[in-house]
């Protein structure tokens, strides 16, 4: 085995904002939501967690005045700004999981409606924005006095509702975005090379009246190719020859599933098939959405139809791929739902609407209670339906998993301006965490937890890795027990950019210093086409019940 060292773990201490105790926890059966803070002073349109158990989290700054004022008098003085020219409120604030603090950030230029990836040593790569942010590259390193840094014409297009996907290589492509039908990279691999490449794709979904092709969904395929969706279409990209190498039939029922009849989407865990860890299958499942023509009809006749009820899952990787149509329960579709995986696999489909569209006001029928997607299961039985929160998440809200298991929800903002009152759904500013089912204290006794590597080990590619984990209660049933790695994602619009799970089983599981503790020896992935270079959540999932996660850094 290949020597590894740890990099140290910091705990943030953000002596800067601290609110209330968080209120009581309402428990149910199936799933607990906690109120974390009634207010952070900004929506939550854009979220990320980073390898300090931090999540960075920023809105547009032209909505007016937030309700966070940045420290110290500093204010953020911008002669094209439309609404305030100088604010000095903050646009943007770095969360600490642990503590449930947060502190204030300073943005210069517009970020609304952008999208960004993490990049190998830690960094957000935030590209994008509206208005004087439209061709901005942001950077931000955590750390406990660190903020955002700007780089003026980084990116060679507007990059307005792009989508952007970690490489193997350790840069990331930009993908469309408003009336921008090609892609380029980031960083620039030499001052000579080509910015920008055509992407007739996005032509061909684009829709003349409601777009549709905005916030495609992207994943990295187990072969280094790129499948895109976009309205109601999917292609795989050799992005390195600029060429489309498959073309997937329609998705079934022909509705757009992309932006702003929004559905979400997600990569389902990639498995190993045979004993040289290879992993040759990939499997996509897109939820939800907005039947064609939902947006114009909210917009001009302030009618809102019905939200799509399905669920298309495809695989692939194979030869002649087809979708498989699923129908969610409860009688409810849901447009601008969030898709979270777990560190079990499962998949928390969280937010939403009834029916409408994305959009300013465009949104009715808040969908409160979460799905649960259980993709090994039969088809006709993959579905739960999970307890419900009591605050609507509607349009510019989002979710992620921390390390500890729990989704944190937050944002919400249907309408220009932040409008508390005398609105169908005021501005959200609140942060809620929702405790999946298994974190539940009845599953206390099958659930492991890590007892080494420390969190923050780095790890090479195709590297022996030995995972200790310690069980309370019962045995460990060797035959249960599964180790996943998870890219955690960003998330804006109801899409989680670069969200990646490996499923890594077990080559040894030997019993280690008691009945109790046991050693998992698996294999990490061995390329980084499987898994491209960065930080990880590790987790060991005994009987499905999962650990607390650890973060490894894979190089």
């Amino acid at each position: 085995m290949r020597q590894t060292f740890s990099i140290p773990f910091t705990t943030l201490l953000l002596a800067t904002v601290t609110l209330p105790p968080p209120s009581a926890v309402v428990s149910a059966a199936s799933g607990q939501w906690q109120l974390l803070q009634k207010s952070i002073g900004i929506v939550a349109m854009h979220m990320q967690l980073l390898h300090t158990d931090t999540v960075l989290i920023f809105d547009r700054t032209d909505f007016g005045l937030s309700n966070l004022s940045l420290p110290g008098g500093r204010c953020r003085h911008d002669p094209n700004e439309k609404v305030v020219k100088t604010d000095c409120t903050a646009h943007s604030v770095e969360y600490n999981v642990a503590n449930n603090t947060f502190r204030a950030l300073f943005l210069q230029t517009n970020i609304w409606c952008s999208s960004a990836s993490v990049a190998a040593d830690g960094t957000l790569v935030q590209t994008g924005g509206f208005n004087d942010g439209e061709r901005t590259v942001r950077t931000f390193f955590p750390c406990p006095t660190c903020d955002w840094k700007e780089i003026p014409g980084g990116l060679a297009a507007r990059r307005w509702y792009a989508t952007n996907q970690k490489l193997p290589d350790g840069r990331q492509i930009i993908i469309g975005g408003r009336r921008e039908f090609n892609y380029e990279f980031y960083p620039k691999s030499h001052a000579t090379a080509k910015n920008i490449y055509s992407l007739p794709f996005l032509v061909q979904t684009r829709d003349p009246y409601e777009e549709l092709n905005l916030y495609p969904f992207v994943f990295l395929n187990v072969d280094g190719t790129l499948f895109i969706f976009a309205n109601n279409k999917a292609i795989l990209l050799d992005y390195t020859k600029n060429a489309v190498v498959k073309t997937f039939p329609n998705i079934p029922g022909n509705d757009p599933r992309c932006y702003p009849s929004t559905g979400s989407a997600v990569l389902l865990p990639l498995r190993s098939k045979n004993p040289h860890f290879s992993f040759a299958e990939a499997e996509v499942v897109i939820c939800g959405g907005a039947p064609r023509g939902a947006y114009n009809q909210a917009k001009k006749n302030r009618k809102f139809i019905r939200a799509l009820t399905t669920c298309a899952r495809i695989k692939i990787t194979d030869p002649n791929p087809t979708w498989a149509v699923e129908t969610m329960p409860g009688g409810k579709g849901r447009v601008m739902g969030d898709m979270i995986l777990l560190p079990n696999g499962n998949v928390l489909i969280i937010n939403g609407a009834g029916s409408g569209s994305a959009g300013w006001e465009f949104g009715r029928d808040p969908v409160l209670a979460p799905l649960l997607y259980y993709p090994d299961r039969k088809p006709g039985s993959r579905f739960e339906i999970l307890n419900a929160s009591n605050i609507p998440r509607m349009y510019h809200s989002s979710a992620i998993l921390v390390r500890d298991g729990r989704v944190l929800v937050a944002g919400s903002n249907p309408h220009v301006g932040y409008n508390f009152s005398h609105v169908t759904f005021p501005t959200e500013l609140s942060v809620e965490a929702f405790s999946p089912p298994y974190l539940e204290a009845a599953f206390q006794n099958v659930r492991p937890r890590i007892v080494g590597p420390v969190s923050g080990t780095r790890v090479a590619y195709g590297q022996i890795v030995k995972v200790r984990v310690a069980v309370a209660g019962n045995p460990l049933v060797r035959s249960l027990v599964r180790v996943t790695v998870l890219a955690p994602p960003f998330n804006t619009h109801s899409f989680s950019m670069n969200q990646r799970m490996l499923v890594l089983e077990p080559r040894n599981v030997t019993n280690v210093d008691g009945p109790t503790t046991f050693e998992i020896e698996v294999t990490t992935p061995g390329s980084p086409v499987l898994a491209p270079p960065g930080f990880y959540l590790l987790f060991v999932v005994h009987q499905e019940i999962p650990s607390e996660g650890i973060w490894i850094q894979i190089l």
